[in-house]
C-alpha cells in the first residue's frame, strides 16, 4: 500500500468504489464500518441520485441521516460507464441531541454484563456465542439494569440462530452531546446468523441508549462516560 493508497484509508469519511452493476470494488476503514450497517445497494443507489449528467466530480451539500450517521455533503465522480466512486463527509457529531438519562448512574465493566448474559441465554439454548471485545474500554458509566434487560431481549429475538457475535468496539469519529457536553460513542453490536422479526424491540423507547435495529442485527450505542 503506497503513500496515498494509505492516507485514503485512514480518512475518517467512507469512500467507496462501485462497478456499473453496484458491487464495491473498494472501501476505505471508514466505508466499512458504515457498510456492516448499511446495505451496499442504499448506497450504490445514494451514488446513482447524486452523480452528475455527465462524466465527471460533483459535490452536493446535503442533510442525510442514515442509522445514526450524518452526513453533510457526497461527492461522486466516475470518468467511465464501468466505475463510480463515493465520498460521504460525516458531521462531527451526530445529528440528534440526545436525552439519554446519565443521571443515577455508576460505573460499570461493560464486558462483565455481557459475559453475565451470555451465560444465562446458554443454559437456555445451545447457541454458538462469539465474543469480540475491545480491552482497552474501560468501566463507564451505565445504566446496567436497562442495558443487561435489552441485551436479554435481543438474545430472545435471535433465540433461532446457531451463532450469535457480540462486539464492543469504540466508534471512531463519531459522538453524542448530552447537556451540552460531547462524548464519544461505545458500540454494542449483536449480529445473528438468521433474520428475525425485530419491531417489537424498534418500537420501545430507550432513554438509557440508542438501538439500531436490522434483522439480523442490532447495535446498542452508548455514550462514553468515565
Amino acid at each position: 500500500m503506497n503513500f496515498f493508497e494509505e492516507w485514503v484509508d485512514l480518512d475518517l469519511n467512507p469512500i467507496i468504489s462501485f462497478n456499473q452493476s453496484g458491487k464495491i470494488t473498494y472501501s476505505n476503514s471508514e466505508a466499512q464500518f458504515l457498510l456492516s450497517r448499511i446495505k451496499q445497494n442504499e448506497l450504490f443507489e445514494l451514488a446513482l441520485k447524486y452523480a452528475s449528467q455527465s462524466f465527471g466530480a460533483k459535490t452536493s451539500y446535503i442533510d442525510l441521516s442514515m442509522k445514526n450517521y450524518t452526513f453533510y455533503a457526497i461527492t461522486v465522480k466516475y470518468e467511465d460507464e464501468d466505475e463510480i466512486h463515493m465520498k460521504l463527509y460525516k458531521s462531527a457529531m451526530v445529528k440528534k441531541e440526545s436525552k439519554l438519562n446519565i443521571s443515577n448512574v455508576d460505573n460499570t465493566n461493560i464486558f462483565t454484563i455481557l459475559d453475565l448474559a451470555i451465560s444465562t441465554q446458554k443454559i437456555k439454548n445451545q447457541i454458538n456465542y462469539v465474543k469480540n471485545y475491545d480491552p482497552s474500554i474501560p468501566d463507564f458509566k451505565l445504566e446496567a439494569s436497562s442495558f443487561i434487560k435489552v441485551v436479554n431481549d435481543i438474545f430472545q429475538a435471535f433465540s433461532e440462530a446457531t451463532t450469535i457475535k457480540c462486539s464492543v468496539m469504540l466508534k471512531i469519529g463519531e459522538y453524542i452531546r448530552i447537556d451540552g457536553k460531547k462524548y464519544s460513542l461505545i458500540s454494542v453490536k449483536i449480529q445473528s446468523d438468521k433474520k428475525t422479526d425485530v419491531t417489537a424491540l424498534k418500537a420501545r423507547d430507550h432513554s438509557a441508549f440508542i438501538l439500531s435495529c436490522e434483522e439480523d442485527n442490532i447495535t446498542i450505542d452508548l455514550p462514553l462516560i468515565i
